[in-house]
C-alpha cells in the first residue's frame, strides 16, 4: 500500500557547504509530490524530512543514500511516521 508517510532522514558524512541541501530540494521536486525541507545541524549533519507517498519518500531516500549526491555520504540513519502537514513546498532552511 503506497500510502502517505513522514520521513525524516540524518545524513553524516561531507555534507555541508557542498549544495547538498539545494540538490535534496531538486530531487525532491523532481521525484514530485514531496513537501518538508533540509537543514544543516551544527555537528555537521543534514536533516531531511520529506512528507508525501511512501514510494516517493523511498525514492528520495535511495538519493540520499546514493553516489550522485554532492560530497560525500558516510551513512544515513532515518526513521518513519505519520505525516504532520504544514509544509507548503520543499524548502532549504
Amino acid at each position: 500500500m503506497n500510502e502517505d508517510v513522514r520521513l525524516t532522514a540524518w545524513v553524516r558524512g561531507r555534507v555541508q557547504q557542498v549544495g547538498f541541501r539545494w540538490f535534496t530540494r531538486a530531487n525532491a521536486l523532481e521525484i514530485g509530490g514531496l513537501t518538508g525541507f533540509a537543514l544543516n545541524l551544527e555537528d555537521g549533519r543534514v536533516q531531511v524530512v520529506a512528507e508525501g507517498l511512501r514510494e516517493n519518500c523511498d525514492r528520495l531516500l535511495d538519493w540520499l543514500r546514493s553516489d550522485d549526491t554532492p560530497g560525500r555520504v558516510d551513512g544515513v540513519t532515518e526513521i518513519w511516521d505519520t505525516p504532520r502537514g504544514g509544509y507548503e513546498g520543499f524548502a532549504i532552511r
